[in-house]
């Protein structure tokens, strides 16, 4: 009796149709829950189940690879939907890429094994001796283990219906299977590609290259490898270093008309539970198919996931019906089985989005989520326990002879000889004949979008006397250049208060995205606005749309919770940039609003300049700080932050009414050369420089810069807009956005070196990424935020930090060495000692 007959009636033909297989961990039973149908053994009884030629073969299985009943009752289905004529040749083909399918997985799996611990491969499937192994075994070993079947279904899948669909990969300590593909087929960047050629002395060279730590001459890594998915991992999009980001991106990236892949772990759902809000964000108007497939391996690092403690798949699957998706369970050992659910998720995606336009449903669609089942480290010693995570074998086989003759033993159920391998490699690669691009090169992969000028509400004459609100520029400068390219697909990413942080017209124009809209709100089903309050799941929205215009609003306090995402988005475009592949998407500008000196209404707990310090830190080619300090620098910044790529701009602005102080050629010059003289010459006769870094401290420092004009103390006052381009640079990449030292001369002249600076952040983080024009304690004052605050208004917070107009006045007579009477008044000097009244200084 064929296979395919045994699946009329499963129960009496396996013995596993109804328990769970320990070893494999994959219920063979029937489970429905709502719309969603883990298994319909039935289900083809419409016509009668024929098996078609070579469908027994294939139905075998291959090394470890088996296909299960419910695995083979789909692919049968499948059979009859990609070949509905029932074209002989049609079949052969689908066969034949089954079986390729089969080969690959169990060669890769072999592969990964060798990268962990081997430094010499033998494709002749030779049993390695003591010294071919390394003498210092490295990998996530399980978790790369049962990504190989994933990744190699994703492959078939495209084969099988001739798209190029895009992938995503959360556990990015993973990268080690994706690499092990891509080497075999052959889908590799040319640095790999020349390095890891299909032969003994390539694929060695591969697992030499895995965590070895090598450098060249410049401290970069020397092989185009790591531990996790970087820039020379083919098709690559996210490091997915930081668990948790790719759940809540992937809804985002795809376009219409695009698929993607999101491959996910059961220990990353522990991380950012703002993932359970992909239902909410979907619609088929403006987004692609987002296809997530769970890894459900039960362990993390040294023990079960918190999801298999809490009930494991049952408990998950109740999880995502009641978060509004439609789950189905797989094999997650077998490639035939994650290739079905690809195709079959994007079907009931499609079938759904029909519905919906046809009125027969409404949103949120029930999200089609697969459940992939495997025991971590399947198909390798040590599967399904904690050793699986690293090292399974327990011990180093260039030490251990029953390490090294487990390794050989299962090496040698994995192993594929040569030549099905190569046949395997042929069948797969359908690209050219399917006119389709390599997984390398896939639509999420290529973004550069096209942006078309806009024009801006600059203020002049007397307009530009007039206070207004940064922030307010922002708004108006959005809306233009959004106006102007309908093209793109807009994301704003907002934790809450979007009209509160002076964005109403962008609210007004495009939306709260909500499900149920409410009637009067600023709310609609297609919305661009996302808003949650979880700063993670909203900036993840704003990072994953690189195919459009992204945004992202904050208060400065909260936003330090974005920083994960953040610096995990900025260096992988880093790398990107060094491997010469540098990204194309736009730009995007954080704003961060109702900051520390004008939220003092609330607590010290909303007063914290934390985030722009810790992006000075990052390389400030990429994570760039900036300080616009009225409306037209807010355009200006805005305007120059859409015209670079792979840029994220860290925008610290008033939403209060400041004075208007630039006209557009001062803000756009300002913003050109990351800092502009507004008082003084840097002549021979002036004797210090006032250095601003903020608004509301440029406030006081022109306030200070008059009282010096009255007593004619010549000074250059000079706001510095953008810090990170004062500092030393630390690379070459840095260096071609930092200023020259001759602009430094210029402006911080060597015989001025008298200087005191305000600013917006702890003054020890912003001193130290201006260092060149730091004269030492003599000679150098800095002021700042020192972490005091509560409910108080701009002056008191102001004072309490000792940053009013006083203070800096203070810190001239001490450099400057004048009598304390000379710059304030006797009431003033009080309040700066701290034993007169603060109000004195408003």
């Amino acid at each position: 009796m064929s296979k395919l007959d045994q699946l009329l009636h499963p129960a009496e033909h396996d013995p596993l149709s109804h328990q769970r297989d320990g070893q494999r961990g994959f219920p063979y039973r029937k489970l429905s829950f709502g719309s969603a149908t883990a298994f319909q053994p039935h289900a083809s009884q419409e016509r009668p189940l024929a098996s078609p030629s070579g469908f027994d073969d294939w139905a075998k299985g291959l090394g470890m690879v088996e296909h299960s009943p419910p695995t083979l009752a789909r692919i049968h289905s499948l059979l009859n939907r990609l070949n509905p004529s029932g074209k002989p040749e049609r079949t052969a083909q689908i066969l034949k890429l089954l079986h390729a399918a089969d080969r690959l997985c169990n060669a890769a799996m072999w592969l990964v094994v060798h990268m962990t611990y081997a430094q010499r491969v033998r494709l002749d499937g030779e049993a390695l001796q003591a010294a071919d192994f390394k003498h210092t075994p490295e990998g996530h070993t399980g978790g790369a283990l049962n990504m190989v079947p994933a990744y190699v279904g994703y492959l078939l899948a495209n084969a099988l219906s001739g798209q190029t669909r895009g992938w995503l990969m959360g556990q990015g300590h993973c990268v080690a299977a994706i690499d092990a593909v891509n080497v075999l087929v052959g889908n590799l960047h040319p640095e790999q590609a020349e390095r890891y050629e299909l032969s003994d002395a390539g694929l060695s060279q591969l697992c030499q290259d895995f965590y070895s730590y090598a450098l060249d001459g410049d401290g970069l890594p020397a092989a185009p490898l790591g531990s996790h998915v970087n820039a020379h991992t083919a098709g690559g999009l996210i490091e997915g270093g930081y668990l948790g980001f790719a759940e809540l991106q992937y809804v985002h990236m795809p376009l219409p008309g695009e698929s993607l892949v999101a491959f996910l772990s059961d220990g990353a759902f522990e991380e950012q539970r703002g993932s359970d809000w992909a239902p909410r964000w979907w619609r088929a108007e403006d987004c692609g198919a987002a296809l997530p497939v769970m890894i459900l391996n039960g362990r993390r690092i040294e023990q079960r996931s918190g999801l298999e403690q809490d009930g494991g798949v049952a408990w998950f699957i109740d999880h995502l019906l009641l978060n509004g998706f439609d789950p189905v369970e797989i094999d997650g050992t077998d490639p035939a089985a994650f290739a079905w659910a690809i195709l079959h998720m994007e079907d009931a995606l499609a079938a759904q989005a029909e519905a919906i336009q046809n009125g027969d449903a409404s949103y949120p669609a029930r999200l089609p989520y697969a459940i992939a089942h495997a025991p971590k480290g399947f198909g390798f010693p040590g599967a399904g326990s904690n050793l699986a995570h690293n090292l399974p074998l327990g011990a180093n086989p260039s030490q251990d002879e029953h390490a090294r003759q487990r390794f050989n033993s299962a090496a040698a159920k994995l192993w594929v000889n040569k030549a099905q391998l190569n046949e395997a490699i042929l069948q797969l690669h359908t690209h050219t004949a399917q006119q389709r691009p390599l997984e390398r090169d896939n639509p999420l992969t290529q973004r550069r979008p096209i942006l078309h000028p806009a024009a801006l509400p600059w203020r002049a004459g007397s307009e530009q006397i007039a206070h207004c609100s940064p922030m307010a520029g922002f708004d108006a400068a959005f809306c233009a250049i959004a106006q102007a390219n309908p093209q793109l697909r807009i994301r704003i990413g907002n934790p809450d208060e979007l009209r509160s942080n002076g964005m109403g017209k962008t609210l007004d124009h495009f939306y709260h995205r909500a499900t149920h809209p409410e009637a009067q709100a600023p709310e609609h089903s297609t919305g661009a606005v996302i808003t949650a309050l979880n700063e993670e799941a909203v900036i993840s929205a704003a990072l994953a749309n690189k195919g459009g215009l992204n945004l992202a609003v904050s208060y400065e306090a909260f936003a330090v919770k974005m920083l994960g995402a953040l610096r995990q988005e900025v260096l992988f475009a880093r790398h990107q940039a060094e491997a010469g592949r540098a990204p194309g998407w736009l730009s995007v500008p954080v704003l961060l609003s109702s900051h520390a000196w004008e939220n003092g209404k609330n607590e010290l707990s909303h007063q914290d300049t934390t985030l722009p310090e810790a992006w000075l830190g990052e390389m400030s080619d990429r994570a760039r700080v900036v300080f616009p300090p009225d409306w037209n620098s807010a355009l200006a910044t805005l305007e120059a932050c859409y015209q670079t790529r792979g840029q994220i701009w860290c925008v610290v602005a008033p939403k209060r009414a400041v004075p208007t102080r630039l006209n557009q050629e001062q803000a756009q010059q300002m913003v050109r050369d990351g800092l502009i003289r507004l008082v003084g010459s840097g002549a021979a006769d002036e004797e210090l420089i006032l250095v601003a870094v903020g608004a509301y401290q440029l406030t006081e420092m022109q306030r200070a810069s008059n009282r010096l004009a009255e007593l004619d103390i010549a000074h250059s006052l000079i706001y510095v807009y953008e810090p990170g381009r004062l500092r030393e640079p630390r690379d070459v990449a840095e260096a071609s956005i930092t200023v020259s030292q001759a602009t430094i001369g210029q402006y911080f002249p060597h015989h001025l070196r008298k200087r005191v600076l305000l600013g917006h952040t702890r003054p020890e983080a912003l001193i130290g990424a201006m260092r060149r024009i730091d004269t030492g304690p003599e000679h150098t004052a800095i002021l700042g935020f020192r972490n005091r605050g509560g409910t108080l208004d701009t002056p008191g917070m102001l004072f309490a930090n000792a940053c009013s107009w006083a203070h800096v006045l203070d810190a001239v007579g001490k450099l400057l060495r004048l009598d304390p009477g000379v710059l304030l008044t006797e009431d003033a000097r009080n309040a700066v000692l701290g034993v007169g009244d603060p109000a004195e200084l408003r």
